[in-house]
């Protein structure tokens, strides 16, 4: 694929301090705006009655400004995600997603950014907001998933370049997905259909749909499996956030059928399970729309436009998911992760949950990093990253397996690399 779809607009300079911008607080904020093709953002509202956590100060960037490109199609770029299922030895590789385009970089190991492929919807009027990477169980060849505005998802090989599988099922757009963390046929998505559903991406059927009476009443925008895969959390427009339980006798039955049936060799549909209840339901957390959800182990990261990551617990510190009842929406905020001038929705964090580093990005290009101490989740040092080329709103960051490499994507079609400071040898 040609080197032009992409506009290399500094060339990496590991010894430059001129490329990495000091860390400085702001505290100016701006008026909320919206995503493209979509609703504009409601009016913004204060938390009540939180007791807030200040991050540690630490000095010293924890990441180092290495490069960044532009893509040609100059239009917002809302989705980034790394392909964390290659070895440790194989290249560190992420796709964007924006206009009706998939791009694949690769991170060498030296610096700067390759383009790989780029894949361009047959539908110009198609804006991705969101990617996924799993790999072909058969061939192993690494598979991107991707959706957006229209609401179909793509899953593509990226090698051939091509759409291995169309899924159409969601009457409106698609904000996010998700793989499986071991069943990696099995792909989530969110939509402002206000459902979620569950797909077998192998026999391209639809296992499940999570919505209804008790389910989201607005856009889903975020949602997430744990780390045991046998949980989601899901996040969205209604200010609520969601759980739903896949280790149930039905839900197991569902998804072993979906592995053996054949569209072909039957009569009937698949019998999609629809699911009305969710297993827990909260609207305590936020007072506006909760656009960025993550498990972190048993506990949950989410954020709405109220400058703050929230880490909190569903029911009380010491009860477990099974003690837990669908009509106790109780739960408790174990820490809150502070920043300034991001009040508009769909600006989503990063989180490395294996080396405990969460990342996200403001309307002013400036990056936010916190090093979790797992310990102690009050405790995170936090220190900013900031270029002074970066000045366009940061809608998503993505961490590299052993997060020696966050990368971020703007609105103004860039796409950004920075690498890990090394220690400092004593």
């Amino acid at each position: 694929m040609s080197s032009e779809k992409v506009k290399n607009d500094n060339e990496p300079n590991e010894d430059s301090d001129d490329s990495c911008g000091d860390e400085s607080a702001s505290f100016t904020t701006n008026s909320t705006t919206s995503r493209s093709k979509s609703p504009a953002s409601s009016t913004r509202s204060k938390r009540r009655g939180r007791r807030s956590h200040k991050s540690k100060p630490k000095s010293g960037a924890a990441y180092k400004y290495d490069t960044h490109v532009k893509e040609n199609h100059g239009a917002n770029i809302f989705g980034v995600s790394f392909n964390t299922l290659l070895g440790k030895d194989e290249p560190q590789v992420f796709a964007t997603a924006g206009s009706n385009r998939c791009t694949v970089y690769e991170c060498p190991r030296k610096g700067g950014l390759t383009l790989l492929h780029c894949y361009a919807d047959p539908d110009p009027d198609e804006v991705f907001y969101t990617c996924a990477w799993s790999y072909n169980l058969k061939t192993s060849a690494p598979l991107l998933a991707a959706a957006g505005y229209r609401g179909v998802i793509r899953v593509i090989d990226i090698e051939q370049n091509e759409a291995v599988g169309n899924y159409i099922g969601h009457g409106q757009a698609i904000n996010e997905l998700k793989f499986h963390p071991h069943k990696l046929q099995l792909l989530l998505s969110g939509s402002k259909d206000h459902a979620i559903r569950l797909w077998n991406i192998q026999t391209h059927v639809c296992i499940a749909i999570f919505g209804g009476v008790e389910g989201h009443r607005d856009e889903v925008l975020s949602i997430d499996f744990n780390m045991r895969g046998d949980r989601i959390v899901s996040s969205g427009m209604d200010h609520s956030l969601k759980l739903w339980c896949l280790n149930t006798q039905e839900f197991q039955h569902k998804i072993e059928l979906s592995q053996t049936f054949s569209q072909e060799k039957s009569t009937l549909p698949f019998p999609t399970i629809t699911k009305h209840f969710p297993d827990f339901s909260t609207r305590d957390i936020h007072r506006n729309y909760v656009d960025c959800v993550q498990w972190f182990g048993n506990f949950v990261l989410s954020k709405s436009c109220e400058n703050a990551i929230v880490c909190w617990k569903p029911g009380q510190l010491h009860q477990s998911f099974e003690q837990l009842k669908p009509s106790d929406s109780s739960c408790t905020i174990i820490a809150e992760f502070e920043y300034d001038e991001c009040e508009i929705w769909f600006v989503r964090f990063g989180f490395n949950p294996w080396q405990k580093v969460i990342a996200l990005g403001n309307q002013q290009g400036k990056v936010y990093v916190w090093e979790m101490d797992p310990s102690d989740p009050e405790g995170a040092h936090m220190t900013t990253l900031h270029n002074a080329r970066s000045v366009a709103t940061v809608r998503q960051i993505a961490f590299s397996r052993d997060a020696s490499v966050l990368v971020y994507v703007c609105d103004d079609a860039t796409v950004w690399r920075w690498n890990r400071r090394q220690p400092t040898a004593l």
